[in-house]
């Protein structure tokens, strides 16, 4: 019988981190430019800021009555005391010591309510600009269980500003599940206060999509993303720029469906906002993501065309080494090298890793390391793959494994594990398999797409090794992944399927796997119709099956040598 396959989707870049264009002008894959909120410290939407009431007694008056917590006048002063420490950009431990003694304060004299709540938040931004994320985590959700944002619109404020910045924090700390979850609450809060059609609610809309792409779950993305445009659309103003980035938005959310047309669309629009802006920069950054649809549309010529635009504008605002030109660059050594122009493609690599290898200085290191990536992936294409592990491991080397990390991380090792399992390195497939998926599980990314690619690579890396037992568990789970996020339908889904089967069947197993078959047979007729080629090949592996099951039952299962496909 035919062998196990590999996902068609394999994770060979590092789709994890996918960023959107504002005020930077940063390019990673997709020609996607912005700070994602699941890499940003900004501050999240808000739609007012919060008031602190000053005592107007002194430090040492305060301090004489401290030991009494019930003091009314020592949580504000207390509060003021942190705000202005942090300001000054003295002591940082200082003021969150302030602002610890301020909150415990407004606890015991007050109770819950705005001022805790306020004291609160302040509490944990001094947490988190520390770097003690996990320490502002509770602190931060104390401050939300004490306000009712049906009180009034400054408890609704602080509330909305509380999920927001507790979602933040997830972020930051690579938790993707809980920190969607902390701004699904704070949009939820907003348009409660505010109305369906607030333009506030936009920006928080636009926020949430972004947190949504970066999870990989389009079809929620472009839900928000829709909304957004519609309230636009209700107050009937001319094109603003607000909605430009909407459109940007949703065109990388077509584009990772698929719908390529319809995001081209969205980028021409966005793009003449932008020219009548004057945004140059931004009309730049537009033309790449315009290049990368029509090389995925397979017009080469004309995303040529739109990368050399860009790359002539970059150059004139940003110099010739800037990281948007090693972006642009790489983009271009792909096209070539998938038109089969290598020697081009290897020459735009080379000028991009010039750039990369002495980058200027506040280039963060995640642009660098995905930059690195994605060459890595054309070196992988034009079979140099040594080149290409020696750049994943420089890429690995630049990202320190911290929590708000974990993913691209995650999306690098994967990447290794393809590469491992090419060329015969199965041991060192699945060990970086296994690493990808611990880290992917700590982010909570545990029910996305890729996870469940990731899962079926090391499940072919553990047949290969002959850990049977481990590679049925690994393509049960991701069996169960992939029916749900892409539908049972799907190439990817089938492949796990068709994998599983051949594991059964390597266990001897025979009617476990049979009856898989018959499910994908079922399948490939009700969507390709009985005349095509899979479905014939499908009907002679089930025949096959059906012939063994019909013998004794002692006999033995196939061995993994002939199960396995040497072109999966």
């Amino acid at each position: 019988m035919s062998g196990l396959v590999s996902a068609k989707t394999t994770p060979n870049a590092t789709p994890q981190h996918i960023s959107f264009p504002q005020n930077d002008n940063r390019i990673h894959k997709n020609g996607y430019e912005t700070p994602s909120p699941l890499l940003k410290r900004t501050p999240s939407p808000s739609f007012a800021k919060p008031k602190i009431k000053p005592s107007k007694k002194t430090l040492k008056e305060l301090r004489t009555h401290e030991s009494s917590l019930d003091n009314l006048d020592l949580g504000p002063f207390l509060l003021k005391l942190a705000i202005d420490t942090v300001a000054s950009g003295d002591n940082q431990n200082k003021a969150l010591d302030y602002a610890t003694r301020a909150s415990i304060s407004f606890e015991e004299s007050s109770g819950p309510g705005l001022d805790l709540a306020m004291s609160l938040q302040v509490e944990a931004a001094i947490h988190c600009s520390l770097g003690r994320l996990e320490d502002a985590i509770p602190v931060l959700e104390r401050s939300v269980e004490v306000l009712d944002h049906e009180k009034g619109q400054d408890h609704a404020v602080a509330k909305f500003s509380g999920f927001m910045q507790l979602g933040d924090t997830f972020s930051m700390l690579g938790r993707v599940d809980r920190s969607i979850s902390s701004y699904e609450s704070g949009l939820k809060i907003q348009i409660e206060t505010l109305g369906d059609l607030d333009l506030r609610v936009t920006e928080t809309c636009r926020y949430l999509a972004e947190a949504y792409v970066q999870a990989m779950q389009f079809d929620d993305a472009e839900k928000l993303c829709q909304r957004s445009l519609e309230i636009h659309r209700e107050y009937d103003a001319p094109t603003s720029l607000e909605e430009a980035g909407d459109r940007r938005l949703m065109a990388l959310i077509y584009e990772a469906k698929g719908d390529y047309e319809s995001a081209l669309e969205h980028l021409v629009l966005a793009s003449m906002v932008m020219i009548a802006a004057g945004q140059e920069n931004e009309v730049a950054a537009i033309d790449v993501s315009i290049g990368n649809v029509y090389a995925s549309l397979c017009r080469f010529d004309e995303a040529i065309f739109s990368y050399q635009k860009a790359l002539t504008v970059f150059k004139s605002i940003s110099g010739d080494d800037h990281s948007t030109i090693a972006g642009v660059y790489i983009r271009l050594a792909d096209v070539y090298c998938k038109t089969g122009k290598l020697r081009e493609s290897k020459s735009y690599c080379e000028n991009a890793l010039r750039i990369l290898s002495k980058p200027v200085p506040g280039i963060a290191t995640e642009e660098i390391a995905s930059g690195l990536t994605e060459i890595s992936a054309i070196y992988q294409a034009l079979n140099e793959n040594e080149e290409a592990l020696k750049l994943l491991h420089m890429a690995m080397k630049l990202l320190k494994d911290t929590p708000g990390k974990r993913s691209m991380v995650a999306g690098i090792e994967a990447h290794m594990g393809v590469m491992f399992y090419k060329v015969g390195r199965y041991g060192e497939a699945r060990s970086s398999f296994k690493d990808a998926v611990a880290k992917l599980r700590a982010s909570g990314e545990t029910r996305s797409v890729f996870f469940g690619i990731v899962l079926n690579q090391m499940g072919l890396a553990s047949a290969q090794l002959y850990r049977i037992d481990e590679a049925v568990e690994l393509f049960q789970e991701a069996r169960e992944i992939l029916e749900q996020e892409c539908g049972p339908y799907h190439l990817d889904t089938i492949g796990v399927y068709s994998n599983l089967a051949a594991t059964y069947d390597a266990m001897g197993r025979v009617e476990d796997a049979t009856v898989i078959l018959e499910y994908i047979l079922k399948l490939r007729e009700e969507k390709l119709g009985t005349a095509n080629p899979e479905v014939a090949d499908e009907k002679k592996r089930l025949a096959m099956l059906l012939k063994d099951a019909g013998r004794a039952r002692i006999r033995k299962g196939n061995s993994l040598v002939n199960l396995l496909d040497s072109s999966s």
